[in-house]
């Protein structure tokens, strides 16, 4: 069995090309990709060769952990019948390639117990279930405060936000330094940094993956107060140490989402609570990948861009 499938070769070497894939198993399921979403953070480190020393990391490698598909096979233990739609985080079964996502195909072969069920009626929007995972990851669980402060207006704060104000907590502020992004907030204010003066928030969540706004989120932060890295960073922490000791500042790194995440958010998606509109910018065929994943890492004005396999062999 063979599968189309966008394939990073190496830094900024991407191409669209035919793979095998790995037989299935009893517990396996085989489904046929209808949207992925393509990554700013992790994937985009992938693509500029950036990415730090990561275990299962490897050219040439399938992308893709944000992809909605239709379950075309199924054994009858693994739960799931033909025509169910799921949510798939990524698939390994490509022969020659690794998978260390790999969502980014026109079919797939998958553990049943990695996908989610959801509904058809989402549509591409389903791909976006992974960054809302992530984002409610970040704020919930135990010793955990939602944000007061977000930085970065891409799709994950503007997720985080929404989040905020569904768990029935004040409206957080939000910094973003590009203007194109200001707009789209849904009941929560987006300001410059510079044009912030507050100096009390005690729970701020960065969501631009950038280490050069560590020190400015220092200096926001009420004494005892708390930065949540809730990106993907390849360069080392480091922060200037005097001012953090001062305010008795804390950090926190914000980890994979898991199945509990991705449960409660579909649920909150699926009652009308989240909302997932005006976060998909970009929609594009799978054939067109290449200049798909160039616009995604270059342009500003792209907040997530979307392949659509439907069409594709």
């Amino acid at each position: 069995m063979e599968t189309t499938a966008v394939l990073l070769k190496g830094p900024r070497d991407l191409d669209v090309d035919t793979l095998t894939l790995t037989p299935p198993g009893a517990a396996d399921l085989v489904v046929d990709i209808q949207h992925s979403g393509i990554s700013t953070g992790t994937e985009k480190l992938f693509w500029t060769g950036d990415m730090p020393p990561f275990p299962g990391m490897g050219y040439p490698l399938v992308p893709g952990y944000e992809a909605v598909g239709e379950v075309v096979e199924a054994a009858s233990a693994t739960g799931y019948r033909p025509g169910d739609h799921v949510f798939v985080p990524g698939a390994n079964c490509y022969d020659g390639a690794f998978g260390l996502f790999g969502g980014a195909a026109s079919r797939i072969v998958t553990a049943a117990d990695r996908v989610t069920r959801i509904d058809a009626g989402l549509g591409a929007q389903g791909a976006l279930l992974a960054l809302a995972a992530t984002a409610r990851h970040t704020m919930a669980g135990l010793n955990k405060s939602v944000p007061d402060l977000i930085v970065g207006h891409g799709v994950l704060g503007r997720l985080l936000a929404r989040l905020t104000i569904a768990a029935g907590a004040p409206a957080p502020t939000v910094w973003e330094i590009n203007p194109a992004r200001r707009g789209g907030a849904m009941g929560y204010e987006v300001v410059a940094p510079e044009d912030d003066t507050r100096r009390d928030y005690m729970s701020v969540y960065d969501a631009s993956g950038s280490m050069e706004v560590l020190n400015d989120l220092v200096a926001a932060l009420g004494k005892g107060g708390e930065v949540v890295l809730a990106g993907f960073y390849k360069e080392p922490i480091r922060f200037d140490f005097p001012p953090a000791f001062m305010k008795e500042a804390r950090f926190r790194v914000a980890a994979e989402w898991t199945h509990d995440d991705l449960a409660a958010t579909r649920a909150l998606v699926e009652s009308g609570t989240l909302s997932l509109d005006g976060l998909i910018t970009h929609e594009t065929g799978a054939d067109q990948a290449p200049s798909a994943y160039r616009q995604a890492f270059t342009d500003a004005d792209c907040l997530k861009m979307i392949l659509n396999w439907k069409d594709v062999a």
